[in-house]
């Protein structure tokens, strides 16, 4: 009889949680959160490390879409970007700000305090609203990336923009 392997296992647990709290499928989580890396960690809180996978990708996200909105002290590239993103743009930003901003004050909740119930309604709620998030910032990265060309000129004083 062939050992499985760690993935496979996890797989199985993660099948496990998904049915009894009414999930999504591993492959679309694992797309988003990567959670296949979680195959390597021993823990009888699964739930818990899924939840961690998600904070981080949250707060990374959070602190990029805060870079772009207030780009005090942020990287110079960050003000080319600034200048090639419209009202529209930005009015989404703002959106996706909030939303990731709620979900930063909820990972605090829950960092604090476990509880199984809690878990499950932020893992369900955040990757719906993840779902909206991206499609907005991936409009607004292709955004970026069309104007990139007329922004990015340097202007000959070591500034781009």
């Amino acid at each position: 009889m062939e050992k499985k392997s760690d993935l496979e296992n996890l797989k199985e647990s993660y099948g496990k949680i998904k049915e009894k709290f009414n999930l999504p499928d591993f492959e679309k989580f694992n797309e988003d959160f990567q959670i296949e890396k979680l195959a390597d960690v021993e823990t009888d809180f699964l739930i818990r490390e899924i939840r961690r996978f998600m904070a981080d990708k949250f707060s990374n996200y959070l602190r990029f879409v805060e870079a772009l909105l207030h780009p005090v002290n942020s990287p110079m590239f960050v003000f080319s970007i600034v200048k090639s993103i419209g009202i529209e743009e930005k009015n989404k930003l703002t959106d996706a700000y909030k939303k990731l901003a709620k979900i930063e004050v909820n990972l605090i909740e829950l960092d604090i305090e476990f509880s199984e119930k809690k878990e499950i309604d932020f893992i369900k709620e955040s990757y719906k609203v993840w779902q909206e998030i991206k499609k907005d910032l991936l409009k607004i990265v292709e955004v970026i990336k069309k104007n990139w060309d007329n922004k990015s000129e340097v202007n000959g004083k070591g500034y781009f923009g």
